[in-house]
């Protein structure tokens, strides 16, 4: 069951948000890894129930993210949706719940940012990472963003890095309302190199999370050891390996689509 939360109310209070995308990372990967015990750390994070099954609004990294900064998160694959988080201010025909939070700003960044938030983005895959000029159209919404090479998923620790940044600019801002944004580049290929093969697989992506877990579990209990953090953990997109005789992203395909979705508060 989704875990409802009134987004006007954590806004108007300032408590800090912590929104992470798992960068590739299917559903039936994530979900098999909990089952099998293989993310003990997110096991111990997560809602009853686990990992809640949606639908991406983009099949590659750009489009899901400019549509997550848009206001739209991964929806349930089913007609009944809980309130969405928050909205850009609707046309006056269009009526919004009261736990939504409204941003008059073309993103919620910006929104936020007329209610004393700091925005910060750690990057990963190089959608965030500056090196060109489509590389920046992500990083350019932030007040800061960080990047640097070990944060990008051929970096066999790159989540540990990902995650010392994180902590660090949490610090930093400490008793100031913070978004703070972890793009986890990991399980984004290459990750066969988890399972010390060249081939990108199911089974490496399910690796690489593995890995991934004792960061993330790092991070989470890190951050709310001090602080009421609002807790978003999603993936942007899946990849296919092979099935139906499709590969990659960019594509529809359950595969591609099919994303897992948690909402906290801790």
């Amino acid at each position: 069951m989704t875990t409802v939360i009134d987004a006007a109310e954590v806004v108007a209070s300032g408590m800090n948000i912590l929104f992470v995308t798992l960068d590739s990372l299917r559903y039936d990967t994530a979900e098999t890894a909990l089952r099998d015990g293989r993310t003990p750390r997110l096991a111990g994070l997560l809602p009853a129930g686990g990992w809640e099954r949606r639908t991406t609004p983009g099949t590659f990294t750009l489009p899901a993210h400019m549509a997550f900064f848009s206001g739209f998160l991964p929806k349930r694959p089913q007609p009944n949706q809980p309130p969405r988080l928050w909205e850009c201010r609707p046309p006056a025909f269009k009526t919004v719940t009261s736990g939504t939070f409204v941003f008059d700003a073309p993103n919620l960044l910006q929104g936020l940012g007329q209610h004393g938030y700091t925005t910060v983005c750690v990057g990963g895959v190089t959608y965030f990472s500056r090196e060109t000029p489509l590389g920046s159209v992500l990083p350019d919404m932030f007040d800061q963003d960080y990047w640097e090479p070990r944060f990008c998923s051929p970096e066999l620790d790159s989540t540990r890095h990902q995650v010392d940044r994180a902590l660090q600019v949490a610090d930093e801002h400490e008793g100031r309302p913070l978004l703070l944004f972890v793009n986890v580049s990991a399980t984004h290929v290459p990750h066969g190199h988890y399972l010390g093969d060249s081939h990108d697989t199911a089974l490496s992506q399910q690796a690489a999370l593995a890995y991934a877990d004792e960061h993330l579990g790092r991070l989470v209990t890190g951050l709310t050891s001090r602080d009421r953090w609002l807790v978003i953990l999603c993936a942007d997109h899946g990849d296919a390996y092979g099935e139906d005789g499709y590969h990659g992203r960019g594509i529809i395909h359950p595969t591609v689509t099919t994303v897992p979705f948690a909402l906290m508060l801790c």
